[in-house]
């Protein structure tokens, strides 16, 4: 396995020009990443900026793995839904000119209200045909597009799962994040167990989770359920972080782990720490 981060760890200091992607990328290198992934947060991707992150990349020796970007193929028209489509398609020449196999993109979000299995089901044929779209123009890349388990409306496991199978596409996988399934109240070890089969990418992710009946006060969002959670150091948080290395260890994944540190520290020492633990982590348990 390759371990990494997602240059959204780093969003602190990119949101506040402290650096910009190329020295994310050296900072990676820097602290032992074997490759990086690239969120369009905080800057905007174009040929120039795309031909300098391959030449830093190669110079510092790491490797660009992976491509996200946003999307919601919930529109009120069918016109608009085949915009972002397109739109999303051009995200895929991007991810193409990057250099990278794989790319996620978001497919669907509304209000939290919603977010049941009912609309769900309403909404799927539409959520289908635009993976499919999207997937079939991005095989002559040799790219695997992913749903990530985020957003509320896709994110627990089961309904990535029933995408998954209805899109029914070789190269249309699951960026696995093994912190959001709490954020639709779901045990993220049970979620990993069931969804890992059909990982293209793991985020490592951890967070503070606190109950519904305790507001823990600035920092923590809510669960679907009204629980808390806030974003931690990777390996200090209440998500069981070694039983799901086990799970992914005893499984037959041998890809990319990307760091995500979402946490309220200074995103380079949470990031550092972070992957350290990764690394302690991933050797140690069996």
């Amino acid at each position: 396995m390759k371990i990494g981060i997602s240059s959204y760890s780093l969003n602190q200091a990119l949101q506040s020009g402290e650096m910009d992607i190329l020295d994310v990328i050296q900072w990676a290198s820097d602290n032992g990443a074997d490759h990086l992934e690239v969120v369009p947060i905080g800057f905007s991707l174009n040929d120039q900026l795309i031909d300098a992150i391959h030449e830093k990349a190669e110079t510092v020796g790491i490797e660009i793995s992976h491509y996200l970007v946003g999307a919601n193929f919930i529109q009120d028209s069918e016109k608009e839904v085949e915009a972002e489509i397109q739109r999303v398609k051009e995200q895929v020449d991007i991810a193409h000119k990057l250099g990278v196999k794989m790319m996620r993109h978001d497919v669907a979000s509304r209000p939290l209200e919603e977010t049941s299995i009912i609309q769900f089901e309403k909404d799927l044929l539409t959520l289908v045909k635009a993976c499919q779209e999207i997937a079939d123009y991005a095989a002559q890349f040799d790219i695997i597009t992913s749903v990530e388990n985020h957003g509320y409306y896709v994110q627990a496991s089961d309904r990535i799962q029933r995408l998954i199978h209805e899109v029914n596409r070789e190269n249309f996988k699951t960026t696995v994040d093994i912190g959001n399934f709490l954020c639709v109240d779901e045990d993220p070890v049970s979620a990993v167990q069931k969804n890992i089969p059909y990982a293209s990418i793991i985020h490592f992710k951890d967070f503070y989770l606190r109950p519904a009946s305790e507001n823990p006060g600035d920092g923590f969002f809510r669960t679907t359920a009204g629980n808390y959670l806030r974003g931690s150091i990777f390996g200090q948080g209440d998500i069981n972080v070694r039983e799901i290395i086990r799970i992914i260890k005893n499984s037959n994944y041998d890809g990319y782990i990307s760091l995500e540190f979402e946490g309220m520290e200074e995103c380079k020492l949470g990031t550092k720490v972070g992957l350290e633990n990764m690394r302690r982590l991933l050797k140690k348990e069996n």
